[in-house]
């Protein structure tokens, strides 16, 4: 009998229909869903999110290529040549500590370094002020003063109870723009208060006092120092007390953010006056506090964060307890601070002659900027250009809100190549004595044109 011959499987050849193989249906199929679940993140789910506009202001910025381009957007200190500065202090603190033999690389206590949080405080509060000597303030090193605001709200968010909406941070309008980032980051619900009179352009305390008035009680209210962020209007040691005062009544939250010490009127303490009050009030509150603008460390990210008690007979406990609930939330976060730049200014806060030369800096540094205020309105004065512009001088701080609005501030950067926030804030910073006159000829002709 004949043997059958083997068996063999064909297979369709390349020029057959690839739907003609049950393989090839299958490889489709897999390869179908291999392209539908490519990602965990679509687009519906992670959008695109939009461009922070001071960093893309920046972007633009350097972008262009005219020469006569001015940048009124940086949140950093020029000198008069529009260069970075580096505080001549912090030139020798820096030597001090490149020349230490016990300098190391070791990680700070989760608290950070005791040096530095130490006389922060005192900076903030004085150093003979009741609250330290009590054992009434817990200070913690952050990453800067955003670091700060964000280890605020995170403790808030954890541990500040009320029995009804107190739980409400309150922003003025306008703040700075990270704060309601941070403070929504952690699942705290938003409000404002009024805050600038676009009609005066100052502050509109009236609207202020009647909102914090009306704000349910033990609302948190964040409150710009000195130097507010982005007005540059600050209320008077009057209107500060009056403020206190609803405060108090309403048994609100104060919740203080600090960038600017000193760096806005070249006094320390003056810088720190509204600070104080409050604490002298009695208040139980938060401190954010930045050492970017006022020592120059920027990218060195040197801050703290101090809570301060109500004076009691259980306010040291009541401190001792929240430091240790910010240690565990600061392990967790970042688990220590960085180094460098705590040093370096714990070098001069800690030196009474690198301290008085830090001062001499700081008046350097409002100086030119007060300086810079003055040339501009006189020679938008001297042009008379419409409008009243005392407010410049008013104002104080890096920041000033000029006045104009979206539509001229694009003008005046197509025109004029000169940058600024769309809201009409201006950097006083970046003005110098080389580009002011020609800074204040382009807001005459956007002005103008605006008639």
């Amino acid at each position: 009998m004949a043997s059958k011959p083997p068996h063999r499987t064909t297979f369709p050849s390349s020029s057959s229909p690839s739907n003609s193989s049950p393989i090839s249906r299958l490889q489709n199929i897999a390869n179908h869903m291999a392209s539908a679940s490519i990602t965990s993140f679509p687009p519906e789910v992670v959008p695109q999110a939009p461009e922070d506009p001071l960093f893309g202001l920046m972007r633009a910025f350097r972008a262009d290529a005219s020469p006569d381009k001015v940048d009124l957007g940086i949140g950093a200190y020029r000198d008069d040549n529009a260069k970075p500065w580096v505080l001549p202090v912090v030139r020798k603190a820096d030597e001090i500590l490149r020349n230490d033999p016990e300098a190391n690389h070791e990680y700070l206590p989760i608290a950070g370094l005791a040096s530095l949080t130490s006389r922060a405080s005192e900076l903030l509060l004085g150093k003979s002020a009741q609250a330290i000597s009590e054992k009434r303030v817990a200070s913690v090193q952050t990453i800067s003063g955003t670091g700060a605001c964000h280890l605020g709200a995170l403790f808030l968010a954890r541990f500040y109870k009320t029995n009804g909406a107190g739980r409400t941070v309150y922003l003025s309008n306008p703040t700075w723009a990270n704060h309601r980032q941070i403070f929504s980051n952690v699942g705290l619900p938003l409000a404002t208060y009024p805050y600038f009179n676009k009609e005066t352009r100052g502050l509109d305390f009236d609207g202020m006092k009647g909102t914090l008035a009306d704000a349910p009680e033990g609302s948190i209210i964040l409150l710009h120092a000195c130097a507010h962020n982005p007005t540059g209007v600050d209320p008077t040691p009057e209107q500060w007390r009056e403020i206190a005062a609803i405060m108090k009544a309403k048994k609100h939250f104060p919740f203080f953010d600090t960038a600017y010490q000193g760096f806005a009127s070249g006094n320390l303490d003056r810088d720190a006056s509204a600070i104080r009050l409050f604490v002298e009030e009695g208040f139980e509150l938060v401190i954010a506090q930045s050492f970017a603008k006022n020592f120059g460390l920027y990218g060195q990210r040197a801050g703290c964060f101090h809570f301060v008690a109500s004076p009691s007979s259980e306010a040291a406990d009541i401190t001792t307890r929240v430091a240790s609930q910010l240690a565990i939330l600061q392990r967790s976060e970042i688990s220590n601070p960085p180094i460098y730049g705590a040093r370096i200014a714990s070098i001069v806060l800690n030196d009474d002659a690198l301290f008085a030369e830090w001062q001499e800096n700081l008046r350097t540094m409002s100086g030119r900027i007060i300086a810079m205020r003055k040339a501009l309105r006189s020679k938008l004065e001297e042009l008379g250009t419409p409008g009243q512009w005392n407010h410049i001088t008013d104002q104080i701080g890096m920041f000033s809100f000029t006045g104009l609005n979206e539509t001229q501030v694009l003008k005046i950067r197509s025109d004029a190549h000169v940058y600024m926030t769309k809201n009409g804030r201006i950097s006083m910073a970046g003005l110098n004595t080389k580009n002011v006159g020609y800074v204040a000829k382009a807001i005459d002709k956007v002005v103008r044109e605006a008639q």
